[in-house]
């Protein structure tokens, strides 16, 4: 083509952000010349790292200087606080880019539909780590006034959950934890964490390095049962595998150790499938029915237990939201596509592509990300002949557009901006920086407006 390829990708993500990067080195190693812009909602990019991984996991975090090393390269844009749908449309895309990709993940809690779980007291694991994480639109106060605490599900989010509960909140100092967040733990009275999955000890979801983290924590003890253990009758075969074996492991050294000391408890619930959260006006209670294997799977056993609890937090997964003018899947909540062409029944839409769990369901980590752009951006540059036809290149006519429509956009020095904002706050405490939160103070920040 004659004049540059133009792409905008909706969220500023690590899916967004690779396949801006892959997209980048493609066209390049081509010969031809590409211009990318990242819309992001959020004031900040790096979505579920920065508001999805819990702050005393400094290794995961890591993984945004591989991210800014691509947004600081000069050939993406970032175009921050920018809400697709409503500061800028499909229409607009189309008028002014070849084509779009969605990258926008997923925010939302999976559904779990067992009676009393709309009680007061039962939350979403999701809203809970945004609000630990600090993000700008929940609110900055979170209800913890629980003693007894149970958390559902048996993947590294429940896991984060329970860890962030029962830890002493002087030990997450050294993190970016916020402010308002510290104050809301040290007012906790948490003393048990029940963590319940419905399948066995070696069918968890979790990684070992976030299992072995758990043991680690101060003053905390560590509950398994007995009971859980020796009833796969596949248990064998299952410790073939090396991420199995280590996680047997460690749970076996947890079967050995001493408890009773500690302030804090942490139980591993295994065979145990939630059927209720009780309660007469809020959280009182959960039942759980024991599970067991069969040949096909799993199947309840009859046997309910109710353990008292005064809330629920359900961490079940994470289900994506519907992008205003975009096809949708609400029942496996993804856009509907093949291989990263967005699909409207058996037709696909010109022009429109996804990628990461948007496009494929939030499952997977980094590694699963960086293939999946991969193949979108395969099927994009394969489509050159059905792509949108945009005006003329014109390099400020988003900028335009947005100041147009009153939109206080946040670009990539105001994200450097911010940075060394909050760098500079943690400073003085020894702190790798102190998250701020409110989204008008990121953007006031960012747009240098103090």
């Amino acid at each position: 083509m004659s004049e540059p390829l133009r792409i905008a990708v909706i969220g500023a993500g690590p899916a967004g952000i690779y396949a801006a990067d892959i997209l980048k080195k493609a066209v390049r190693e081509a010969g031809g010349e590409v211009y990318i812009d990242l819309f992001e909602q959020l004031p900040a990019p790096y979505g579920l790292v920065r508001y999805g991984v819990a702050p005393d996991h400094p290794r995961i975090k890591g993984i945004i200087s591989a991210l800014r090393e691509v947004l600081e390269a000069g050939v993406v844009r970032l175009f921050g606080n920018v809400r697709f749908g409503d500061d800028i449309t499909v229409a607009d895309l189309e008028r002014l880019y070849h084509g779009v990709i969605f990258a926008t993940g997923a925010t939302k809690d999976a559904p779990l539909d067992i009676p009393g779980v709309e009680l007061p007291g039962s939350y979403g694991a999701a809203d809970f780590v945004s609000w630990y994480d600090g993000h700008p639109d929940v609110p900055r106060e979170w209800p913890l006034e629980a003693k007894e605490i149970a958390v559902i599900g048996n993947g590294n989010v429940a896991l984060d959950v329970a860890r962030m509960l029962v830890k002493h909140p002087e030990d997450l100092m050294p993190t970016e934890v916020p402010g308002n967040v510290v104050a809301g733990l040290e007012a906790s009275p948490v003393t048990d964490v029940h963590v319940f999955g419905r399948r066995g000890p070696l069918g968890v979801k979790f990684t070992p390095l976030e299992l072995r983290e758990l043991g680690e924590l101060r003053d905390v003890d560590m509950i398994v049962h007995d009971e859980d253990f020796g009833v796969d009758p596949d248990e064998e075969t299952a410790k073939q595998n090396k991420q199995i074996l280590v996680i047997s492991r460690v749970l076996d050294q947890w079967r050995q150790r001493e408890v009773g000391q500690a302030s804090r408890r942490l139980h591993l619930h295994f065979w145990s499938r939630p059927d209720a959260v009780l309660g007469d006006g809020r959280v009182e209670a959960l039942r759980v029915e024991r599970t067991r294997p069969t040949p096909d799977g799993l199947e309840g056993t009859g046997e309910f237990r109710e353990f008292p609890v005064q809330a629920v937090y359900r961490a079940v997964g994470y289900f994506s939201s519907p992008l205003p003018g975009v096809p949708f899947d609400e029942r496996r909540g993804v856009i509907p596509n093949e291989a990263g062409r967005v699909m409207d029944g058996i037709r696909p839409l010109p022009g429109m592509y996804a990628t990461g769990w948007i496009k494929r369901g939030p499952v997977g980590l980094i590694g699963h990300t960086k293939s999946d752009a991969k193949e979108t951006i395969e099927q994009l540059l394969g489509d050159s002949n059905s792509w949108w036809s945009p005006e003329p290149f014109d390099q400020d006519a988003v900028p335009r557009l947005l100041a147009e429509r009153g939109v206080e956009w946040t670009d990539i020095d105001g994200w450097i901006r911010l940075d060394q904002h909050e760098m500079a706050l943690g400073e003085p405490h020894g702190r790798a920086r102190v998250k701020v939160v409110p989204r008008d103070e990121m953007v006031k920040i960012s747009r240098d407006e103090r």
